[in-house]
Order: structure tokens, then sequence, then C-alpha cells
């Protein structure tokens, strides 16, 4: 095998694996530490320029980054790095000074933004403070789209919501609310230098059985009657409510159903248990309410008496697997079910819905009749129109909304420029040793087994009651800090020198995990299998260096190395350095605008 690279950005930032795994690529440890040097405005700010909502992303984030911690190599959870998140927020000073200013000079370029979610804020958020004109247009009277519209104040206070959608506000961005955008051909007459369509996937899907349209008063499409409770217009249910979907948006509406007057509340989903697409944490906060999830179950029919809805029968499934692994659900035999209810809530998936966006304008639509979007740069087949959020992709989360946002602006910023789109910057790199003496190191690095702590939550009585009641407390400052120990440092890289080492195997000797081996070289799957412990997991690299005196390589498993530098420590020569590896990641502003570029 040949040198590894570790000059290349990609090379130690697929070690970090909670950052690599963050769709908008937030460096995690790094605030992580910040937070437990009691330095919270500054972990906010590290937050705020990858991820842009800590205090809600803190709160609602899907959290990929956590099935990647490697905490959960050692011990069965990861670290908490969602709700340290908030732990930043809740804790910040007031930071309004150190935010971007609104630009003085203005470029000239006017930015249109359809729909006031997170992807669109994301866009203004970078463009603004370069001088660009933006203008937010949202059917609703305030910012935040899905943010604000469906998910539960329980779940997520507004003043939180306002607070973070303000920053970006005040930043120079303007909002105009309560205007819809019925054409995008009309929009485009307006002579915009270039459009953002960040408009979500607005429409619930429907589901077609015997007895809707009998029974449609009761009958209602969860995310708009989520949007209808967030803005007042509901606040009560029937005692008896039926959720079908076992989405997010399923346990949304579960849960504000019990608060809403909903006594005996019941999920039912046509799959199993484990294949729903709900965060599991979204399962046991709705089971914690004592919300009943029934599975293998299809609805057929909604049962009516003189128009009003009495129930709802559903088909007994099973699970059958063919030769390929393949999952299909199957008739089980047994009697159909009817379940007695008052009201349900349809949650069954979102679709995307472009009706305003005329066909003759040079953007193209797939099969789907989806827009054609590329992956990297966002751009349409209009080359003034670009997409982000739901609207790119279909539904996902808020998390990869904002990374749409940020590839986005930076393509608008280089088509306003005149440069192009295709060609995006590296990212920035920096690697600086955390030695401070010999066997001394700046960052803590002791390892230890510690269970992730729990986040305190309201009492049930309590928060079933008021549906604006915020059911997770969220960390208070002890259980926080005692929190941010459990991670790994996984940013704090180990780097190897050649030239240094007298190849006594001290490091292989002290290296807990066994992953750091000398042998011959040879093909990468020969090498594999020969190290102290075999690295079968193809999902990181070997980190390989030659160079030493008696012609073997020494070779590292990124993939179960943990960071504690104990190799280091050992070292006689120095041969081994614990060195911090930061990425920034490349948005549109004016210190991109220096870095070298490489193609996409």
């Amino acid at each position: 095998m040949r040198n590894t690279d570790i000059a290349a950005p990609d090379y130690f930032h697929k070690v970090v694996d909670c950052q690599w795994a963050c769709p908008a690529h937030t460096p995690v440890p790094e605030y992580i530490r910040l937070i437990a040097a009691g330095r919270f405005s500054d972990a906010y700010m590290v937050n705020w320029k990858s991820n842009v909502f800590p205090g809600i992303l803190g709160r609602t984030c899907d959290r990929p980054c956590e099935p990647a911690c490697r905490r959960g190599r050692v011990e069965k959870d990861p670290v908490a790095i969602c709700r340290l998140k908030r732990v930043a927020a809740d804790y910040k000073d007031d930071i309004t000074d150190r935010l971007p200013k609104p630009a003085v000079i203005k470029n000239g370029k006017r930015i249109a933004l359809v729909g006031g979610g997170p992807a669109s804020l994301t866009v203004a958020r970078d463009l603004a403070p370069l001088g660009y004109s933006c203008t937010i247009f949202d059917q609703d009277p305030k910012a935040g789209g899905m943010i604000r519209t469906q998910i539960p104040r329980f779940r997520l206070p507004e003043t939180i919501i306002d607070e973070e959608c303000d920053y970006i506000l005040n930043i120079g961005v303007e909002f105009v609310g309560g205007r819809r955008i019925d054409s995008l051909k009309a929009l485009l007459a307006e002579g915009w230098d270039a459009i953002f369509v960040g408009s979500g996937a607005p429409r619930g899907r429907e589901l077609d059985i015997p007895g809707r349209k009998e029974a449609a008063a009761n009958i209602h499409i969860g995310i708009d009657w989520l949007s209808s409770v967030s803005f007042g217009h509901i606040s009560k249910i029937g005692k008896r409510v039926i959720v079908l979907g076992g989405g997010n948006t399923a346990m949304d509406c579960c849960r504000s159903s019990r608060r809403l007057g909903g006594e005996d509340v019941k999920v039912i989903v046509r799959s199993g248990f484990e294949e729903m697409k709900a965060s599991p944490w979204e399962k046991e906060d709705a089971m914690h309410e004592d919300i009943p999830i029934l599975n293998f179950l299809v609805p057929k029919e909604f049962t009516h008496e003189n128009g009003k809805l009495t129930g709802v029968i559903f088909e007994k499934v099973k699970a059958e697997y063919d030769a390929k692994g393949r999952r299909n659900l199957v008739p089980s035999g047994e009697p159909d079910e009817h379940c007695p209810c008052d009201d349900v809530l349809v949650a069954i998936g979102q679709e995307n819905s472009f009706p305003w966006i005329e066909r003759d304008i040079g953007i193209e639509f797939d099969k789907w009749d989806m827009p054609k979007v590329d992956a990297k740069t966002f751009g349409s087949t209009n080359p003034k129109v670009f997409f982000g959020g739901d609207a790119a992709f279909g539904p996902k989360n808020i998390i990869w909304a904002v990374a749409h946002g940020h590839e986005a602006a930076l393509s608008i910023d280089k088509l306003c420029r005149d440069e192009d789109v295709n060609h995006r910057p590296i990212p920035m790199v920096e690697i600086v040793s955390q030695k401070m003496g010999i066997h001394e190191w700046s960052y803590d690095n002791d390892i230890a087994l510690d269970k992730r702590y729990r986040v305190p939550l309201r009492d049930k009585v309590v928060a079933l009651r008021d549906i604006k009641a915020e059911v997770e407390l969220g960390f208070d400052l002890e259980l926080g800090l005692k929190e941010t120990q459990r991670c790994l440092n996984c940013d704090v890289q180990t780097v190897f020198e050649s030239k240094l080492c007298i190849e006594c195997d001290a490091c292989v000797d002290i290296c807990p995990m066994d992953c750091i081996t000398f042998t011959e070289n040879g093909e990468e799957a020969d090498l594999r299998a020969r190290l102290k412990a075999p690295a079968m997991s193809l999902t990181q690299d070997l980190y390989v260096a030659d160079g030493l005196k008696t012609a073997r390589v020494m070779v590292k498993d990124e993939d179960v190395c943990l960071h504690c530098g104990l190799c280091a420590e050992r070292c006689p020569t120095g041969a081994w350095d614990m060195k911090k590896y930061l990425i920034d990641m490349t948005h549109a502003d004016d210190l991109c605008r220096t870095r070298h570029q490489s193609a996409a």
C-alpha cells in the first residue's frame, strides 16, 4: 500500500466520525471541548457557523452524528451530541455582537428565496453579509417554515424559533410574510439575479380508502393538522384518536393529541416496530406518554354512521422475505380488526408539490415530477434557479436543509460573480500539536467507561396538561459537563513521523485497542488480514507510513483507534504526536473566495 496522504482534507475528516456524518459537518469535538471549558458562547458560535440553528437543532435534530460516534464502539450509547448542542444554546451569553453585521455596501445583486424554512434562511445567512439583497417570501406570517409549523411547542418553544430566525433576519434580510408565490415564471420576470426554492414538501400524503369522503370531517392530514395546532386554529380533538404512520410526524401527532384531549391515542403502523421511520427516541417518548404502537396492521376502510367517523378496519399482515432479503407484507390470514375512534390523523408521508412552477421556463422535471437538481451545486436546468431542503430531493430533516443551503449559497455567489458553479473551493484545514510536555497534553485524554446521562423530563402529568410546556428540560450544568467528558476527542489525531521511529514497539504494547502494527507491506486485503487485530471493516482507511529503517510499514486501523494518546505518551522519540485537526468547510464568504479551487 502507498503512504497515506494525511495532508488531504478529507482523510482525517473522515476519521472524525461524528463530523463526517453530520450533513453540515459541524466540528463536534471542538464545541464539546468548549462546553467542557465553560465557554458556552464560543461553543454556540462554532455551531452557528456550521448548522445555523443550535438551539433549534439541540432539541429537534435527527442526530445522524450519534450513530457514528466512536463512543458507541466501546459501550452501548454514544455521546449525547445533540443535547450538548442545546447546552451551548441554553447557557450562552448575548452573542448578538458576534454575529455578522448588515452589509454597509450592497453589491447590487438581488436574490429571491421562496419559502422561509431552514434552507432559505441558511442561504440568506451566508449571502446577506456579502452585500446581497436577499428577500424571503413565505405564505406564513413569520419565518421558520416547517420548524415553526410542524414541530410542536412541547418539543420546541416559539421563543427559540424567534430568536434564531431573528439572528438571520437582522443581518439585513427582508422577510415578506403572507405572500404565497403562485408563479415562478412571474417571479423570474421581476429580474432577480438568482432564485432559491426552499418551499419544502408541503403536501401530506392522502389515504384513499372506502369511507374517506364520507367521514372527512374527522380525518385529518397530519402535517396540516400540526400546522393548525401551531397557529392556534385547532385546540381540541376527540377522546379516541388513531394516528396512521410510523415517522416522526406521526409521533408529533400522537403526542399533540394527548395534550388536546385525546385519552385513548394509538399509533398504528403497517410495518414492524423496528422498520418504522421514526427516530428511536421519538418512539420512546410516545410510549412514555402511554401511547401504544400497534404494528403490522394495514388500514382497509374508515367506518362511519350518518357522516360521523366511528373507526377504522385493519387487515393483519406479516413480513415475508424473498431470496434477496427483500421484505414483503402479506396477509396473515387472521380476521380483520376494527378499532373504534373519534378522529384519525393520517401521517403516512409527505410529497412535494410544484403546480406553481411552469414547465416552459427551462426547468426540467423527472418521472417523479421532481425538478432535476445537481447534487453538488443544487442548481436546476435553469441557471438562475436553485433548490434546497425538502424541495430538492424530497423530505429529510433540518440539518440536511442547512447543508443544502450552504452549498446553494456558494453556487449563487459564484453565479453572480460569473464564476463556474461546478468548481468548489477545498476546505481549510488546521493541524495543531497538543503537546505541552513529554507526557502532558492540552486536552483531556482520560478514557473511561461512562454511561450516557439522561436528559431530565418534565413531570408527565404536568407535561400532558399544557401543549406549550417543553417536555425535555435539558442538561443542567453539572450533567452537561459530565456528558462532555464522554467525548473521545476524535479530532485529536495520531500523527506518525517515520524518520523519528526506532521501531521499539512501545506504541504497539501500550495500545489498548491493538490498532497499531509494524509489518511487511502488501496489498490492502492481505495487509488488513495480517494486522495485530485484523481490520475487516472497510468503512475507514488504514493509516500507512513507510520510511522505516527495516523497510517495514507502520499500519494503524483508524476504525478502532480511540485517540487516547497512549502511543504518543509512551513513544521515547516523539515519533507519535497528537494533533488537533480542525476542518473549516467552505461557505460563501470572503475567506472562501481566496482559497484554492478544485473541480467538483
